[in-house]
């Protein structure tokens, strides 16, 4: 939301972008999953299945969009965002608690693995909202636990994004490393206050957050 539309902004292809800004992620969600880890919020082990299925879906995505033109996600995303926040501020009780899920693991990570590591590959923003709302409402995560698993998957996907992107020649390393410095330390502080504070400063960040991608995109495509 802040990263790709400032690499844009100073001239950098829309592809190169895209690669590098998967690049300086991949450190911020790596350092925020270990800290998660570290609370016993997520065990990488129970999730290989997850990991190795959006692992795929996301080189395939980062693959494709360096093949064709992705603006078109641009007017289709805000309104999947916009359900997804809909769906949130009027189901309260999401993530307050862990529930029974609704789909077995594997078969929950065949189908959103595959989908959002596409996505994110291709893409990308919004991703987040889109992992935590499915780990929430199908897997039956309370909104900590999803908001780790998350974490989780978005390593996988920006692990493959930025060996296919930089297979392309798509990725500024020097831009990359001096904004993983940033995503490191951000990473860190967020995870943190989410251990601490868990869905009393997840649940309004999350909306919010989506709410500004919304307006991001939209000011994107129509009024920039």
């Amino acid at each position: 939301m802040i990263a790709l539309p400032a690499l844009l902004s100073v001239g950098v292809p829309p592809q190169v972008a895209l690669g590098t800004n998967k690049f300086q992620s991949m450190f911020g969600v790596f350092t925020a999953a270990r800290h998660y880890r570290e609370h016993g919020l997520v065990k990488f082990r129970e999730e290989k299945l997850g990991f190795i299925i959006t692992f795929i879906g996301a080189g395939f995505g980062a693959w494709t969009v360096q093949q064709i033109d992705s603006h078109i996600l641009g007017y289709i995303i805000p309104v999947f965002l916009l359900l997804i926040a809909v769906y949130t501020i009027f189901s309260p009780s999401l993530g307050k608690h862990q529930t029974e899920p609704k789909l077995s693991k594997e078969k929950f990570f065949i189908i959103f693995g595959s989908l959002l590591g596409f996505y994110d590959g291709f893409f990308g923003p919004g991703v987040g909202a889109f992992w935590a709302i499915a780990f929430m409402s199908l897997l039956g995560y309370e909104i900590r636990k999803a908001t780790a698993h998350t974490k989780v998957m978005n390593l996988s996907s920006n692990i493959i994004s930025v060996i296919v992107f930089s297979l392309g020649g798509s990725v500024i390393f020097l831009y990359g490393i001096i904004m993983a410095a940033g995503q490191i330390i951000g990473a860190r502080i967020g995870s943190g206050l989410a251990v601490k504070n868990g869905i009393k400063i997840i649940r309004p960040l999350y909306i919010t957050i989506v709410f500004a991608t919304i307006a991001k995109l939209l000011y994107d495509r129509f009024l920039s």
